[in-house]
């Protein structure tokens, strides 16, 4: 999956530094990242590359995280223009980049840069926020809220039936993947995973399930969630009854039968838990 970056080392823990010359600065307009893509996979410039047409750019510069001990930067959302050979790639395209670890780095820096960027003033009293002192937060001066980065449970669901397993797709209007995927929802306030398991299947699907047991996690930066793999079975009726306006198909596929979609079982934990399916192993 597309975080687990090994034997490369992703370090989240919030410091103050200030931006040197030789750190990787990500940058981001309109949901597009600032990169190279070619024959050496995607690459990011360095500040170096950047400070004369951005003025004040040491200044600017936010500290997002480290991998391998390189630091990465953001920069607030403005008015970069493409130059040279940088040019703005969309995020959903990094679910497609290679090498892997370099199109995590450019989506988790993302949401957070996203977080920044929606969080500048405080919801309460309306001043402009500041950064926290000693942790990845954002305080207001004013009233003293505090803004943590936003992250939202949610779960992908297989549901299975002796042999085969119920695959979904998104309808247009719901959601820009168009591959088969699992069923998959958030959690809502005061419910358990298990029960966000229980109420997306009866509402996407129209099947009551049992049997509920956790498989593995993933963090998804493309749409600010932490998400948690289960694996259930239908309780009684085995009948479809499908969400017209969230889902555009929905089907049993015998395990011999599956849709081959390996590139998505390499990025995402939907596309492992079909594979585990595949592969006899659930």
């Amino acid at each position: 999956m597309i975080h687990n970056i090994e034997p490369h080392q992703y370090d989240i823990e919030y410091r103050l530094l200030q931006a040197g010359e030789g750190d990787i600065i990500l940058v981001y307009r309109n949901g597009g990242l600032l990169c190279q893509t070619g024959g050496d996979g995607i690459l990011f410039p360095v500040i170096k590359e950047m400070e004369q047409g951005v003025p004040g750019i040491y200044e600017h510069a936010r500290y997002l995280f480290s991998i391998d001990g390189h630091n990465y930067f953001g920069l607030p959302e403005g008015s970069v223009e493409a130059f040279g050979k940088w040019g703005y790639l969309p995020k959903e395209k990094l679910r497609y980049v290679r090498p892997v670890w370099k199109a995590y780095a450019g989506i988790t820096g993302y949401q957070i840069h996203k977080w920044y960027t929606q969080n500048r003033f405080c919801g309460c009293c309306g001043q402009r926020m500041q950064p926290h002192e000693k942790e990845r937060a954002m305080q207001c001066p004013a009233c003293g809220r505090i803004s943590y980065p936003q992250i939202c449970p949610s779960v992908i669901v297989g549901i299975i039936d002796s042999s085969r397993i119920l695959l979904t797709k998104y309808a247009p209007g719901h959601g820009n993947f168009r591959k088969y995927a699992l069923v998959a929802g958030y959690a809502e306030i005061g419910e358990s995973l298990e029960d966000t398991v229980r109420r997306e299947v009866m509402e996407e699907v129209g099947l009551r399930v049992k049997n509920i047991r956790y498989y593995k996690s993933q963090p998804w930066s493309f749409s600010d969630a932490l998400l948690a793999g289960f694996f259930c079975e239908p309780d009684g009726n085995t009948d479809i009854v499908m969400d017209r306006e969230e889902l555009s198909a929905a089907g049993w596929f015998e395990r011999e039968s599956l849709p081959v979609e390996r590139s998505n079982a390499e990025i995402s934990l939907t596309g492992e838990m079909i594979e585990v399916f595949r592969n006899g192993l659930e």
